[in-house]
Formats: C-alpha cells, structure tokens, sequence
C-alpha cells in the first residue's frame, strides 16, 4: 500500500510540473495534426489542416499557433489562418538525410535516450535559417509578441507521412517537437507529451477516417504531383 500512496504523490507532483510549467512556457503541446498530406503546399491559408490548426489555437484563446516540421524545399513562411497566426518551423538535421530519406532507427533510439546532441539541428522559418535552438526560439517569440501573444502558443507536428502506414510512421516534424519539448519542459516531459500527443488525431481531427482509410491513394497523388492546387 506505501508504494501505491507514494506513487500517487509521485505523480500528483509531476501532473503538478507539467501544468504550471506549461501554464508558463513557450509552447504547449497539442501533438499530431494530420496522417497524411490532403494538397500541396500542404500549410497554406484555407488548408483543412492549416484551418484545424487555427481552431485549436481558438478553443486556448490564442492568437497564434506553432506547426514544426522536417526541413524541405520551403521558406516555411508564417502567415494568417483568418485571426490566427501560424508560425512555422522546421529541421535539418545535419547528421540525417531529411523529410525523404530513410529512417536511421538506432539513431534515433539514441536521440530518444540521450536528447539531440547541440549543434546537430539547424532550423528554418520565414526563409532563415537558425544554427540554435536559443535563436529560433527568439524567433517565434518576437513574432508571437508581434500579434500580442498571450501565455503559451499551441504547439503541433505536421505529421503527414508521404509513405508506409500512417498509424505507425508519424510523420513530418516528430524529431523536432520531441526536441523542443525536451529542452523547453525537460525529457521526462518530452516523453509524455509524444505518447500524449500520437493520440490527439484519434480525438480531434474531423477527417480521420477519410485519411486514413484514403492514406495509400492519397500518398501516391502526393507523391505524383496529383495533388498541386497552388
């Protein structure tokens, strides 16, 4: 029975952490916003996924919200989903092989364990590019104080999985939004916040079924060109 009592404090205490620190940092975490991608470019105002973004940003009472990214061909340009701002924010990792490459799973067993050694990750926004955390992060606050951002801005990863089953393969931007929850809230946190949030499409996104059970058509078009609205 003391086990049980002391491991009920134990999490009372960290349940505790994560509220005030969130309450109170940067970002908070929403988790996974798509399985795969629905047109390209696939943020762009009037997106189903950029328009689910700006509701979640509503039902906090934020004026902006965060997507993060792997690093491709784009400037990832913040811009105007009706009144709310999306930032965005990608990776490149200078060790790895990028949004198309294959996945390294020791290595990112490693990065799990051990957290992204500094250095390793350069990040992109609004056509700059950032050698550190510490000045991307300035970034996104100054664009955030910009349109009078109150308290924490909701944070996503893209998610969308250009091959392989969505359910399993998480998609664009996971790395980054483990590493920003880890350096912002701590590793423990970090962990938590990804199990928590590889859920949130289960609850919150409004076409689950249409894209999962479409996922394999859906990928080929993408992946063809078939899907250039703009």
């Amino acid at each position: 029975m003391k086990w049980q009592v002391i491991l009920l404090i134990v999490l009372a205490l960290f349940g505790g952490y994560l509220v005030i620190s969130t309450a109170t940092g940067l970002v908070e975490p929403v988790g996974r916003l798509g399985f795969v991608k629905l047109a390209n470019p696939d943020m762009y105002p009037g997106h189903p996924h950029s328009q689910l973004l700006a509701d979640y940003a509503r039902e906090r009472g934020s004026k902006c919200a965060l997507v993060v990214h792997f690093a491709g061909d784009s400037n990832y340009r913040s811009y105007m989903e009706g009144d709310v701002y999306i930032i965005e924010m990608a990776f490149i990792d200078t060790n790895g092989t990028g949004a198309e490459g294959p996945t390294n799973y020791m290595d990112s067993l490693k990065l799990a364990l051990f957290g992204v050694p500094d250095g390793r990750y350069k990040f992109k926004a609004d056509g700059l590019t950032f050698n550190s955390w510490n000045d991307a992060r300035k970034h996104i606050k100054k664009l955030a104080a910009q349109k009078g951002q109150q308290g924490p801005i909701p944070m996503v990863w893209h998610g969308t999985a250009r091959s392989g089953n969505p359910i399993f393969t998480q998609g664009c931007g996971l790395p980054l939004y483990f590493y920003i929850n880890w350096k912002e809230y701590g590793p423990v946190a970090a962990y938590y916040y990804t199990i928590k949030g590889m859920l949130t499409p289960y609850l919150s996104l409004p076409f689950r079924n249409y894209e999962l059970q479409h996922a394999s058509e859906l990928q080929y078009y993408y992946t063809h060109h078939m899907l250039d609205y703009q």
